[in-house]
């Protein structure tokens, strides 16, 4: 009953699944997208070529990190990474969009406009197709990706530019720095899909490359030991050994918690809450019929663009098909729960800015069905 799981570690999604499958005791093998199995069956299986991917025991093919955890999530119930209480669930599906799809720009412009990276990024990608290769082999792939990866809309990478990232970063590592003197995980003494959803950042870029790296180990050295147990499949570190694996109780979410995702979203988080507004102006206006596959070609679309307005002005947004899809894992669980556990939650949230995001009508919901998206 072994699991092969598909990915690299330059990959910033595949940190994620990798970390899960560890902490969860769940038997798996990693392979690099170079593997011949991988081409000739994981690929046309999926219809993708994203990484993560895994491969089941019994020959099922999943892409993408949450469908991933979600699968296996029924399988392997211990240690959940979703806990089943109101605001802890309502903050896991929040950090699960915000420091997954939120943090993305920031990993990869860091990642991207600090020359020091390079050197060791091209030739981590070129390993990933060339494991055996000579540093020719390896620089050719690298040079590859990264010329696509930098292909993007990178902004100039001027000093100003450089420090305001490396500014963003320090806020970022500071707020989980106040986090992690008195709780191992943001939600107590086992990770959460919250946990899964930052290590992309944090360890595939920000955790690896020689930019970021410097940063965290000079300014953050318990966010550095935090990836670090990221890493095994051990639950309890040395440091909170006393510490009972479980959810903290009562449903309680530390202030510290809250405050990294009020920073999330107040620096990279307004265009999810777009999205969705962008979302429903385009249902009012073409009324789509129930099963429409949003992009038969693209696994992760963008829609066209709505004129929209929100907060005094005027936005043209397209929306992001696979952020609002997590967006939405937030917002159904919201609506679904009673009065009292509501006014819970939006009490949670106030300080956060982050109410009005899961108050939003859901007008209709997307599901994601043989790795499309379909209007339900």
């Amino acid at each position: 009953m072994t699991y092969t799981l598909f990915g690299s570690y330059a990959s910033y999604y595949t940190a994620k699944s990798r970390s899960y499958l560890r902490k969860k005791n769940i038997p798996f093998v990693e392979r690099l997208p170079s593997a011949p199995i991988f081409r000739d069956k994981v690929r046309p299986a999926s219809g993708s070529h994203r990484i993560p991917q895994l491969l089941t025991p019994d020959g099922q093919v999943i892409q993408d990190t949450v469908a991933i955890q979600d699968h296996l999530e029924e399988r392997f119930p211990a240690l959940p990474a979703i806990p089943s209480t109101p605001c802890q669930r309502v903050y896991v599906h929040l950090m699960e969009l915000m420091a997954s799809e939120g943090l993305l720009r920031l990993a990869w412009q860091h990642r991207w406009m600090f020359d020091e990276n390079f050197a060791f990024v091209k030739k981590d990608f070129g390993r990933s197709f060339r494991p055996q290769g000579s540093d020719a082999d390896l620089d050719k792939y690298g040079n590859l990706i990264a010329d696509r990866m930098m292909s993007y809309g990178l902004p100039e990478s001027t000093p100003a530019a450089r420090d305001a990232l490396d500014d963003a970063l320090l806020e970022l590592l500071g707020l989980f720095e106040c986090h992690l003197i008195e709780h191992p995980y943001f939600l107590g003494g086992h990770p959460s899909a919250a946990d899964y959803a930052i290590m992309g950042a944090l360890h595939a870029h920000m955790g690896r490359d020689p930019a970021g790296l410097r940063v965290m180990q000079n300014h953050a050295p318990r966010v550095f030991r935090w990836v670090e147990n990221m890493l095994v499949p051990e639950v309890q570190s040395p440091e909170f050994h006393n510490t009972p694996v479980a959810y903290l109780a009562d449903d309680l979410v530390p202030e510290t918690a809250l405050a990294l995702l009020g920073f999330i979203f107040r620096e990279y988080g307004q265009r999810f809450l777009l999205g969705a507004l962008a979302f429903n102006q385009m249902l009012e206006k073409d009324s789509p019929e129930a099963g429409k596959v949003l992009d038969t070609e693209r696994d992760q679309p963008h829609l066209a663009a709505q004129t929209i307005f929100y907060g005094g002005a005027q936005h043209e947004h397209a929306t992001d098909v696979y952020a609002l899809w997590l967006t939405q894992r937030a917002q159904r669980f919201y609506q679904s729960l009673d009065i009292p556990s509501q006014q819970a939650v939006l009490t949670m949230l106030s300080s956060s800015n982050l109410k009005e995001l899961v108050e939003l009508p859901l007008l209709r919901e997307i599901k994601r069905i043989n790795n499309r998206f379909v209007i339900a």
